[in-house]
């Protein structure tokens, strides 16, 4: 009866530690990874996100952007990052999902080397044509497309990025042979779609909004299961009949593996109440985002059916990335 008593206080001590540790969590600032520069789509998201957070959490959190090799040098510090808590990240589906089977010699593994906390947002993406296309709706370029087989572009942000890939998943879906440009970024793509260099573009909303409003471009179909608030006369690719053209950009939060539950729990409850927050909210509807907020286990889930979709795509395109 000693001996158990002894050994339960003996338990008892070994457990104190890091039940105090988690007790007291936060109680230094949280660094904050966003793999991307500053004033982008994810570091937009990111900064609105992190303000909530840090007043429910009490500490603040602090911005890191670590960009590189298409988000995956700054989704790479996270995976090596110490599980405790102090180094989580926002990161998107390109690092997380599309980079599994891009990227050559990935120095992570989607599926086993975060800990998932929860998806953050969805931003559609959005094809569109310049205002003096010829082709005035979805059905009419299809058409065109199919009449002129080579002979339309589309152009992207870069090879292996998600409006690389939607455009893929369009030629797959609607039949159509249309030629990939990448260029090196978004702003030199929609300049070149304004010009009529490209005939074609699907871009994240945010990107787009500014263009579509000045009446420079025209968009023609949204790559989501959901019209789009801001642009709420455009269909959707299902409703125009391609229910498996379906390009949404998204921005999820994770930590390293390993990381304590009730750290974990402590995170996921943090970011769930900002995502429901009104001010949170109103502050991001405008670039086109949809707020999400679910459990750490079905955000895994929702990863591991995001690599598995996506590699077929990149399987097709034939892109490639090395770092």
């Amino acid at each position: 009866m000693h001996m158990i008593r002894v050994l339960a206080i003996a338990l008892a001590a070994f457990a104190l530690p890091s039940l105090a540790a988690a007790q007291g969590y936060p109680n230094r600032p949280i660094k904050l990874v966003v793999p991307f520069p500053a004033g982008g789509p994810n570091d937009i998201i990111a900064r609105v996100v992190s303000e909530k957070m840090a007043a429910l959490l009490g500490q603040p959190i602090v911005i890191e952007n670590k960009g590189g090799a298409g988000g995956v040098v700054g989704t790479d510090s996270v995976a090596k990052a110490a599980p405790d808590g102090y180094t989580i990240g926002i990161v998107s589906a390109g690092a997380l999902a599309i980079s599994a089977s891009l990227v050559e010699k990935v120095p992570y593994d989607s599926n086993k080397d975060f800990t998932p906390i929860t998806l953050v947002a969805s931003v559609p993406e959005l094809l569109v044509v310049p205002e003096g296309f010829a082709a005035k709706d979805f059905k009419d370029l299809v058409a065109m497309a199919k009449a002129q087989p080579g002979k339309l572009n589309f152009g992207s942000s870069g090879p292996g990025s998600m409006p690389h890939l939607a455009g893929e998943l369009l030629k797959i879906n609607a039949q159509v042979d249309i030629v990939h440009v990448p260029y090196r970024g978004a702003a030199p793509a929609v300049t070149d779609l304004i010009a009529g260099q490209v005939q074609m573009i699907f871009l994240d909303t945010p990107v787009l909004l500014p263009h579509i409003q000045s009446g420079k471009i025209r968009p023609l179909a949204v790559a989501a299961k959901d019209r789009v608030s801001s642009v709420p006369n455009v269909p959707t690719m299902r409703e125009l009949g391609l229910a498996n053209v379906d390009a949404e950009n998204w921005y999820g939060m994770i930590g390293p593996a390993g990381l304590p539950k009730d750290i974990l729990d402590r995170l996921h409850k943090a970011a769930v109440e900002t995502m429901k927050d009104k001010g949170v909210i109103d502050k991001l509807a405008p670039q086109g985002a949809k707020l999400v907020g679910d459990t750490p286990d079905q955000f895994r889930a929702f990863i591991a059916a995001e690599v598995d979709k996506w590699a077929k795509v990149v399987k097709a395109s034939g892109a490639k990335q090395t770092l």
